[in-house]
């Protein structure tokens, strides 16, 4: 079928501390590449400070610059080249030499929706504890598709994880005790078991079926926001607000995108999801993002039919998306549900249905950080409009007003979300 071969993607190290690490893609392209490589990449907890992109449309050519955010989590950068070697197309899709057998056994594989497993344990409550677990969960690739936790009077935690496994190894006895031990490492004796078993769709949504619909009030405050104004002119350099430009002169088979705004974690990935989600293509591209937390982008694309955005309201309405998305990636705010209190972050789900990396684990930490106890979570996915949203919903426990402020809740976790000091 051909396999991608190790030369496809290269990690240099850097020669001074404090430069950032060089990753070299080369291998055929396909549409939305460039959103699955900074997925994974922002999934190891590394973020692009700079990045090139070139194809001729069946092969590509990419250089990403990248740096560690910090938070104690040591970058395993062969797994890193492992996980990108993945996301490669075969270099014989791009040859044309393989036949029409292999490729349907490569569609087969890509269509194949992973298998879900539920890891369910006990453990007496403790500061800290779900993000711990959550960390666990990361170290171990284990992807979490949704989690329900929640707290007895007597102080026990009951956690249903509902969970895929990247390395497809979790239906083994090994990779099973695995999971328990190292769970197991970090809860101590507080934890009185741990069980994992397959489950299916309707098993997930029948062990989900107390979440409540979104409350309308919600619904309207988080996620009807109009799109910011356009920065111009000279404002642009020091607007919080993103410049996002199109123009068709400058290129005779382009159309070139500019894009001028602050920097976040994710920005790159948050571009390119969105390109992905359109079904637009870059033939090339370069990013940049100063020290001053600025960031620059130039890309020539093209439709999937390879020709310009010649359409206004296509234009409009790329541009106006990608304002937005860079605008508020994630949506977070702090709500009363009845006598309690309630932490809720929302971010957009791909088309192809993958939801953003680390989210629960970013919330999680700022919580810790913040000393705030957990009583209650939630990760479930809502269609509002015309997207699907992945939504978080966590339920404080009474003594939070004794930690934080509601507003110093909201400002840390937006900041952890977003990788702003």
């Amino acid at each position: 079928m051909g396999i991608p071969s190790d030369d496809m993607v290269l990690i240099r190290q850097p020669e001074s501390p404090g430069d950032p690490t060089v990753v070299t893609v080369n291998c055929p392209d396909k549409t939305g590449l460039g959103c699955d490589l900074c997925r994974i990449i922002l999934f190891f907890g590394l973020s692009i400070v700079r990045g090139d992109v070139s194809t001729d449309g069946k092969w590509c050519y990419i250089l990403f610059w990248v740096v560690g955010r910090g938070g104690g989590r040591a970058t395993r950068w062969a797994l890193l080249k492992k996980r990108l070697l993945g996301a490669c197309p075969a270099a014989s899709s791009a040859s044309g030499l393989y036949n029409c057998y292999y490729k349907h056994q490569e569609m087969l594989l890509l269509d194949r929706s992973p298998q879900v497993f539920l890891l369910k344990f006990c453990c007496f409550d403790r500061m800290g504890l779900l993000h711990d677990v959550t960390q666990v969960l990361c170290e171990l690739e284990l992807t979490i598709r949704r989690v329900k936790v929640s707290t007895t009077p007597d102080g026990r935690v009951v956690d249903l994880f509902f969970v895929t496994d990247t390395r497809e190894l979790l239906h083994t006895k090994k990779r099973k005790e695995e999971t328990c031990e190292q769970l197991k490492a970090v809860l101590g004796d507080s934890m009185t078991s741990c069980d994992i078993e397959l489950v299916d769709e309707e098993e997930i949504a029948a062990c989900l079926q107390a979440s409540s619909h979104l409350p309308p009030e919600i619904t309207e405050e988080m996620f009807n926001v109009e799109p910011p104004e356009e920065a111009s002119g000279e404002s642009q350099s020091s607007s919080n607000n993103p410049s996002v430009t199109m123009d068709n002169s400058l290129s005779p088979a382009h159309s070139l995108i500019q894009i001028l705004c602050p920097d976040h974690k994710g920005l790159l990935y948050d571009i390119m999801r969105t390109l992905k989600d359109y079904k637009i293509q870059i033939s090339y591209g370069r990013f940049y993002s100063s020290q001053k937390g600025r960031c620059e982008l130039d890309l020539f694309v093209v439709q999937t039919d390879g020709k310009k955005i010649v359409d206004p309201s296509k234009q409009k309405a790329l541009c106006d998306r990608l304002r937005m998305e860079l605008f508020r990636p994630l949506r977070v705010a702090l709500v009363n549900r009845g006598p309690d209190t309630e932490l809720l972050v929302a971010n957009p789900v791909e088309l192809s249905g993958k939801g953003r990396p680390l989210v629960f684990y970013d919330i999680t930490l700022a919580l810790k950080l913040l000393h705030t106890r957990i009583f209650l979570a939630e990760i479930g996915r809502h269609v509002i409009g015309d997207r699907e949203w992945e939504v978080y919903r966590v339920l404080l426990t009474d003594d939070y007003e004794l930690s934080s402020s509601r507003s110093k809740i909201v400002d840390g976790v937006t900041k952890m979300l977003m990788g702003w000091d």
